[in-house]
């Protein structure tokens, strides 16, 4: 009689929330590479080395932020926080997280602000935009192989997005909920009830409309709350939105200047969408970058407090999953038409054409970090500006 073997389950080592949330202050100084390459750090770091996570918590935490609405690595990172100390855990660590990059971004912006107009600012960024539009384009290829696969129905969401985003240069809000909409009822057509139920917890129609105007300050922060929405997986996804409602609905800034932010935002730790306190700062200052960084990742930070307690109960659900599935392929075809429309104010002559395939070329080849990509795009602009 052979005698029954339990398998052996590691608790997580128990740490002060100080140290924990000070882990998370040095990964938001020193994270490069993106949403994936900070949860991975995460899980390196976390899981793995200090098993200060256990496993099975950061595997909830990732699908939670593959599934719901916000930017993925500052979603798992608040996830975290929460599992460790409850609402507290997941402010302390939200806020560790995102401090860096936000001081960084304002600091690059006060120095945009007092030297952009100066030649060799000028210059820096000519080649700089290049090679952002290069990192946006791999990063579209990337999103697209890991999103999309076999999927028909799923890459002709992409196409639809992808055309509709170069030709309009628009804001498609509507064309991504249709996207995951159309994806759920293919996909899940036998339970329609459940479905809109599921549908619910992903989009809550943001309240825009109810607050009205009132105010530069309130109008940042609404419209990057709304933004904030509207990002699955990739930082990178907000861009197509960003661009409709800052350059060509409200005119806080120019074509240049949106490359530009996109820019700043790629050459600074922690997560893609800090590029909103860039555009925050040139339109109202220090507050205005407050304004749209509390905008954009409050929602976020909602998202988790609110759902993480039920997580379980509704995280295997098929409805929402093929509604966030075709939400994705939204994204990722808005990403890869924000290339185009991007491209056409970055791209448009002899050297910033060669900078931008030679910066695409070396992502496909070799793994550079891309702060030193960008720093050599940024000499290169030096040496080809009005050459």
């Amino acid at each position: 009689m052979n005698p029954e073997i339990n398998p052996v389950v590691h608790e997580p080592t128990r740490v002060s929330l100080t140290q924990f949330v000070r882990y998370f202050l040095w990964l938001g100084t020193v994270g490069f590479g993106g949403p994936i390459a900070l949860a991975g750090h995460m899980q390196q770091d976390l899981v793995d080395d200090r098993g200060w996570v256990g496993k099975e918590d950061y595997l909830e935490g990732l699908a939670l932020a593959q599934l719901a609405p916000g930017p993925l690595a500052a979603q798992l990172a608040i996830y975290l926080g929460y599992i460790r100390a409850g609402a507290f855990g997941a402010t302390a660590v939200g806020v560790a997280f995102v401090l860096p990059s936000f001081i960084m971004v304002l600091g690059l912006s006060a120095a945009y602000v007092r030297f952009g107009g100066l030649p060799w600012m000028q210059g820096m960024f000519y080649g700089i935009g290049a090679a952002v539009i290069g990192i946006i384009a791999r990063s579209a290829f990337k999103l697209t192989k890991l999103t999309l696969g076999k999927d028909k129905l799923l890459w002709a969401v992409f196409v639809l997005l992808a055309v509709s985003t170069a030709w309009t240069s628009q804001e498609i809000i509507w064309f991504f909920l249709l996207g995951g909409v159309v994806n759920l009822l293919v996909k899940a057509f036998p339970s329609l009830l459940p479905a809109r139920s599921a549908l619910s917890l992903v989009f809550v129609p943001p309240p825009v409309a109810t607050f009205g105007a009132g105010g530069t300050l309130l109008q940042i922060f609404m419209y990057f709350a709304k933004a904030g929405m509207f990002v699955f997986g990739s930082g990178l996804a907000v861009v197509p939105f960003l661009y409709g409602g800052v350059v060509q609905g409200h005119h806080w800034l120019t074509d240049h200047q949106f490359v530009d932010a996109v820019a700043v935002a790629m050459i600074t730790p922690g997560p893609v969408v800090i590029t909103v306190t860039f555009i925050g700062y040139l339109v109202a200052g220090v507050a205005g970058a407050s304004a749209a960084a509390l905008g954009i990742f409050l929602p976020v930070y909602l998202v988790v407090v609110c759902l993480a307690p039920s997580y379980k109960r509704w995280a295997k659900n098929p409805q929402l999953n093929a509604f966030v599935r075709g939400v994705t392929a939204a994204a990722t075809g808005a990403i890869a038409g924000a290339v185009v429309v991007l491209a056409r104010r970055s791209v448009y002559d002899l050297p910033t054409i060669l900078i931008c395939l030679l910066s695409l070329a070396i992502l496909f080849r070799w793994k550079i970090p891309e702060p030193v990509l960008i720093a050599c795009a940024a000499v290169a602009g030096l040496l080809f500006h009005h050459a």
